[in-house]
């Protein structure tokens, strides 16, 4: 199994950034998809933001020109730079990856356990 750390949530003020960042600390190997999701209390989860093992990325319209999703294929760690962040942002943001092992013809989704990330003057 994967395991999955968020850390570098915490409480800013708005208009400033904040850079999260999620570890993969498993043994398996093949093609993934790693990407960043949010709940507000009372709100859905849903996505923010999500990047390919080739880097091709998608973000949620509400925080695109603000976040960028990067990643380091040889730390197996996603990263998400949020600038702008407005009250809204505030809520848990949690780490996915979508995994095809190897020789694998099925995928699997692995959670963290998410980060408290509160935007607030």
């Amino acid at each position: 199994q994967e395991q999955l750390v968020e850390s570098g949530g915490g409480l800013v003020q708005p208009g400033g950034s904040l850079r999260l960042a999620c570890a993969a600390s498993g043994s398996i190997f093949g093609i993934n998809t790693m990407s960043w999701h949010r709940q507000a209390p009372g709100k859905e989860r849903r996505l923010v933001a999500a990047i390919s093992s080739g880097g091709n990325t998608n973000y949620a319209v509400s925080v695109k020109g603000r976040f960028t999703i990067s990643r380091d294929n040889a730390k197996n760690t996603v990263y998400l730079q949020m600038n702008s962040l407005k009250p809204e942002d505030t809520a848990i943001y949690y780490c996915n990856m979508n995994l095809r092992p190897n020789h694998s013809a099925d995928y699997y989704s692995y959670w963290g356990q998410g980060t408290q990330v509160t935007v607030s003057s």
